[in-house]
C-alpha cells in the first residue's frame, strides 16, 4: 500500500506543476488543441507498441515460436506499464522474464533480449545527438542549448561504455560480484547461483549478436522508428498550441527531462521529468504554453502507458507481481 501511495502522490504532483505554472491561460491553450492531432499522437503511441512487439519477437528467434502476435503485445504493454510504475523502472525486466517464463523462454535468453533492445536504444541515441550536433554546427546555439547536447552525448556515452566494459571484462565483474556477495556474509550457494546467471546471461547475450546481421537490422530500424515517433509527441504538441520549436531541441529536452526523472527514482520519472522539461521549455515558448505542453505530452506518453498497460499487466501477471513490483526500492 506505501508503493500504491507513493506512485499515487508522484502522480498527483506531476499533474500539480503544470497546472500551477500555467495558470488560467493554459486551459485556454488545452481547449484551443486540436483533436484530431492528439488522437493522431495516440495513435503513434500504438504504433510504436506494434514496433517493439516486431522487435521483441526478432531478438527472441526461434523461441519466439510458441509466443503468438497477440501475446507478444500484450507482453511488450505490460512491460511499458512495469517501467512507468517502478522507481527508475526497475519492474521491467522482471516483469518481461516473468511473462516470457510462462512461455517456456527462460530467464538468460528473456534478459539478453532485454539488454540487447536497450543497447540499441542507446545507439539510436548516440546517432540522434551526433546528427543534431551536425545540425547545431550550422546554427547558433545558446548556452542552455550547448550545455543540453554535452550533457546528453555524456549520458549516451555512459551506458553504451558501460555495456562495452561488461561485454569485454564480464569474468572479472563475476569475481567481483563474488567478493561483495561474500563481505555481506551471503552463502556460497548463492553466490554461485548469481555467477551462474551472469554467465548465462554473458551467453544468451552472445547468441543474440550472433543473429544475423539482417535481423539486428531489422532491429535497429524498428528501434528507430519507435523512437522516432514517441519524440515526436512534444514536437507535434508544441505545433498544435502554436509554438515553432525545432524538433532537434524538443528532443533533447525529452531526453535530458526523461534522463532525470529517471536518476530521481521517481515512478516513471513523474514530477522530476515535469519540472526539468518546464525548467527546459518555459524560456522557448513561455509558461502557459509550456505548461499546457508538457500536460499533454505526458498524458500521451506517460498516464496513457498507465492506463492502456495497467489492466493487460494485471490480466497476464495478476496481483502477486504487481505487489512484488510495489515492494521495489530504487537503487
Amino acid at each position: 500500500m506505501k508503493r500504491l501511495a507513493w506512485l499515487s502522490a508522484a502522480l498527483i504532483l506531476a499533474l500539480l506543476i503544470p497546472l500551477f505554472m500555467g495558470g488560467t491561460d493554459m486551459f485556454h491553450r488545452l481547449r484551443a488543441f486540436p483533436l484530431d492531432l492528439l488522437l493522431i499522437m495516440f495513435g503513434m503511441v500504438l504504433v510504436g507498441w506494434c514496433c517493439n512487439t516486431a522487435r521483441l519477437r526478432l531478438l527472441l528467434g526461434d523461441s519466439a515460436s510458441g509466443l503468438s502476435i497477440r501475446k507478444s503485445l500484450g507482453v511488450v504493454m505490460a512491460t511499458e506499464f512495469a517501467y512507468s510504475a517502478t522507481p527508475g523502472g526497475s519492474g521491467a525486466p522482471l516483469t518481461l522474464v516473468a511473462l516470457l517464463s510462462r512461455n517456456g523462454i527462460g530467464p538468460a535468453k528473456s534478459t539478453a533480449a532485454f539488454a540487447t533492445d536497450q543497447l540499441m536504444d542507446l545507439v539510436f541515441f548516440l546517432m540522434a545527438l551526433i546528427g543534431i550536433l551536425i545540425y547545431a554546427l550550422f546554427h547558433n546555439l545558446s548556452e542552455r542549448l550547448e550545455w543540453m547536447l554535452i550533457v546528453s552525448a555524456l549520458l549516451i556515452v555512459a551506458g553504451l561504455v558501460a555495456c562495452a566494459g561488461f561485454a569485454r571484462y564480464h569474468r572479472r565483474i563475476i569475481l567481483f560480484n563474488g567478493v561483495l556477495l561474500k563481505r555481506f556474509n551471503t552463502k556460497a550457494t548463492t553466490r554461485m547461483r548469481w555467477a551462474r546467471k551472469l554467465l548465462h546471461f554473458r551467453d544468451a547475450l552472445a547468441e543474440t549478436w550472433k543473429m544475423p546481421h539482417r535481423v539486428l537490422f531489422q532491429v535497429f530500424v524498428l528501434t528507430c522508428l519507435h523512437w522516432g515517433l514517441r519524440y515526436s509527441v512534444l514536437y507535434l504538441t508544441l505545433r498544435g498550441l502554436g509554438a515553432d520549436v525545432q524538433w532537434a531541441w524538443t528532443f533533447l529536452i525529452q531526453m535530458l527531462s526523461l534522463s532525470a526523472g529517471q536518476f530521481s527514482l521517481s515512478p516513471g520519472g513523474a514530477g522530476t521529468a515535469e519540472l526539468t522539461s518546464a525548467a527546459l521549455l518555459a524560456p522557448m515558448v513561455g509558461k502557459s504554453t509550456a505548461a499546457a505542453a508538457i500536460l499533454i505530452w505526458r498524458a500521451v506518453t506517460y498516464y496513457f502507458y498507465l492506463i492502456a498497460g495497467g489492466p493487460v499487466f494485471l490480466l497476464m501477471v495478476g496481483k502477486p507481481l504487481l505487489n512484488k513490483l510495489m515492494r521495489l526500492k530504487g537503487a
